[in-house]
């Protein structure tokens, strides 16, 4: 798939990535009701080994999340941005058609592998962004980016839902068909980002996610803030990982309650990202503006952590929406520490400490609820797992502010020269 001569990415070139992370995420949330329940079909009814089995898809996605980001992100500092994204973007059109036609569960498993290395691109789109955009513009682009994720997870189960009420393969067909459309509407409108002389060599050394973590260790600064972004991606896994548990459990909430909730919850962080993080970054500079979303983050898991009524809980729900003043800034910070031609290793690197958290996590914060609300352990503390986010989000903003002060890295801060292909 070859790339046509760089030139200014157009409107339309621009609206194309966002719309591409947008039907990536929908096309996930759509998985998220229907997957559970084709596993439990082909598991004969059995929901407890079913819960097994869908532990283990999450784990394996998240793995390949971890090893495929670095790779695409690299190739993409290579070959250019637009012929990953467009394989990416076609390769998970496939995918989805592989698992509506899954007749067993290794089939199911091995389409569920192969989404998870299609869908690593994200790094590369986030590279594209960084691309066309200048330093200054980044931190609110990367914030529209954060919209996108949160309106494809709001609208992706309902969706997903809904058609797997009319046949429960339909929302792979769906999916399948948002992924190849995209990719044929990118074929046509979508320039190259990255010109020639501005990319890099590929190494298969420097695409491998330990490769990828040494660019991370390439100056004390954009060390200092991976490590801050890796205890923010921890903490967030805490949402995913247990809130329907921990509402039902601790509130008594029905499923209605719950889906409402996320709603209002996604939609809050959707407004912020949308129409606040532009204005924040302008204001107070990308490293006020990370450290200030990271303040309301910690008060709002302390809120959760503490809350023994759904009021109080519910309170705690604009708090942690302001916290997504936090992602765009601080991926604006560290895209200032690299040149043109390792943004897709940086972006591919930050997918890969994400897929870590999205393995760790999981059995951390499920494990702490387990243990704070054990008969035996007599602690009485369903907030455990909230407590420890918030801690985690606390140590990210000492360390995150430290290093912002430290090493100068300002919001008018320009990157250090580097040569393409070193």
């Amino acid at each position: 798939m070859s790339s046509p001569p760089p030139r200014p990415p157009g409107r339309a070139a621009v609206a194309f990535v966002f719309v591409t992370i947008l039907l990536d995420v929908l096309a996930l949330g759509m998985m998220a009701p229907v997957l559970p329940r084709l596993i439990v079909d082909f598991e004969g009814g059995d929901v407890e080994g079913a819960a097994a089995i869908t532990g283990l898809f999450g784990f394996a996605w998240a793995a390949m999340q971890f090893l495929a980001s670095p790779v695409l992100g690299a190739l993409s500092d290579r070959f250019g941005r637009r012929p990953v994204i467009l394989l990416s973007n076609l390769g998970l059109g496939l995918d989805y058609v592989l698992m509506a036609l899954a007749p067993n569960l290794a089939w199911l498993f091995i389409g569920r592998l192969v989404s998870g290395i299609t869908s690593a691109s994200t790094s590369t789109v986030v590279a594209y962004v960084a691309d066309v955009t200048p330093p200054e513009q980044r931190a609110a682009k990367f914030g529209l980016l954060g919209a996108a994720f949160g309106f494809g997870f709001i609208a992706g189960p309902a969706l997903g839902g809904l058609l797997a009420g009319i046949d429960p393969r339909l929302p792979f067909w769906a999916a399948a068909a948002l992924s190849l459309g995209n990719a044929a509407y990118g074929l046509l409108i979508l320039p190259e980002s990255l010109p020639p002389e501005q990319r890099a060599r590929f190494t298969w050394n420097g695409a491998s996610p330990l490769g990828a973590m040494a660019l991370l260790r390439s100056c004390p600064a954009l060390l200092g803030l991976a490590g801050a972004a890796f205890l923010m991606f921890l903490s967030q896994e805490s949402i995913p990982s247990l809130y329907v548990l921990y509402t039902i459990q601790r509130y008594g909430w029905d499923e209605a309650a719950v889906g409402l909730s996320l709603a209002v919850a996604g939609a809050g962080s959707m407004v912020v990202s949308v129409a606040l993080t532009g204005p924040a970054v302008a204001r107070l500079g990308e490293h006020r503006a990370m450290a200030v979303g990271l303040v309301f983050g910690v008060a709002g898991f302390v809120l959760v952590a503490l809350a023994r009524t759904d009021w109080l809980f519910l309170a705690a729900i604009p708090l942690l929406s302001l916290s997504a003043l936090t992602g765009p800034a601080l991926q604006a910070l560290m895209s200032r520490r690299v040149g043109a031609d390792e943004q897709g290793r940086l972006q591919g690197a930050l997918a890969g400490l994400r897929g870590i958290t999205g393995m760790i996590g999981p059995v951390l914060f499920t494990q702490s609820f387990a243990l704070g609300i054990a008969p035996a352990a007599g602690l009485d503390s369903p907030g455990l797992p909230y407590g420890l986010a918030a801690a985690l989000l606390a140590l990210s903003l000492v360390l995150a502010w430290r290093i912002t002060r430290v090493e100068g890295v300002q919001s008018d801060a320009e990157p250090a020269p580097t040569t393409p292909g070193e």
